[in-house]
């Protein structure tokens, strides 16, 4: 029987990558996005239906998840939209760091609590949430980046316990650096002048040579297909190279140990 899997911000990216790979391997797919006129790629797919959502617009969620439900039995849940609110605190607005909650955060739990009837009346079920390794690790600048994608892997983790007893199952991809148009796209932020050394210094990870040796979008898509098709019981994957041994380090120091490590490459 053909399955289905609902993706959020599809539009490209991840999102899209993971649209074409589930497409491929004979799957229906659902890719939401904001603005779906503009999408001339996943369209001319077969399989493939484009629907407009905002997931930072609760209303909205349950409005479109509904009448989606009605034409179609959902399968997976990807969680993916979402962006990167990069700048030091000082420097960001109250209304910027209200968005950036309601997009990365709120957005996955209102998509997530739209389905949870669906899944939970069919005893099965799988929501996958992405995180990051900034889930993982706190780095400067990102502040509430790192507080949004901390707070996805604990609601995922709590989840999971929650709707165990359906059948269900709740999974986190966590990637490293990823060779996608993120950087440009997706990372807003402010300045100030206290902190140019520190944003400097970060700044060089988002070169062009560094984003050279990250993974590949597709390469995360496979491991979130892995995650969809496995049939296990395991909660974190990670992807990239990066992201595995960020996640190995912070396991083998004390959380002491891995601050004062993070904490030295900032004082200057």
């Amino acid at each position: 029987m053909q399955k289905t899997i609902f993706i959020t911000g599809a539009s490209s990216g991840l999102g899209k990558a993971t649209a074409k790979l589930f497409q491929i391997n004979g799957w229906n797919v659902i890719a939401t996005m904001r603005n779906p006129e503009k999408e001339n790629e996943l369209k001319e797919l077969p399989n493939v239906t484009l629907v407009k959502l905002d997931v930072a617009d609760g209303e909205v969620i349950k409005k479109t998840v509904s009448t989606i439900l009605q034409s179609h039995s959902v399968d997976v849940v990807l969680n993916n939209a979402g962006y990167g609110l990069i700048g030091p605190l000082e420097a960001l607005t109250d209304e910027q760091i209200l968005s950036q909650v309601q997009t990365n955060l709120l957005g996955a739990i209102n998509v997530t609590r739209a389905f949870v009837p669906h899944f939970r009346e069919r005893k099965s079920g799988t929501f996958i949430n992405m995180t990051s390794t900034f889930g993982l690790l706190g780095y400067p600048t990102c502040s509430i980046y790192n507080a949004t994608k901390f707070a996805v892997d604990g609601f995922s983790e709590g989840l999971a316990y929650e709707l165990a007893q359906f059948d269900i199952k709740v999974k986190v991809v966590a990637p490293g650096g990823m060779q996608t148009d993120f950087a440009g796209r997706s990372l807003q932020g402010g300045m100030h002048d206290a902190y140019a050394q520190l944003v400097a210094k970060v700044s060089e990870g988002y070169s062009e040579e560094q984003l050279a040796n990250y993974t590949k979008a597709e390469d995360v898509a496979q491991i979130i297909y892995d995650a969809a098709t496995d049939d296990k019981e395991q909660l974190r994957y990670f992807a990239g190279n990066d992201a595995i041994g960020l996640y190995r380090e912070r396991l083998e120091l004390t959380p002491e140990g891995q601050f004062e490590k993070t904490r030295s490459q900032f004082i200057f």
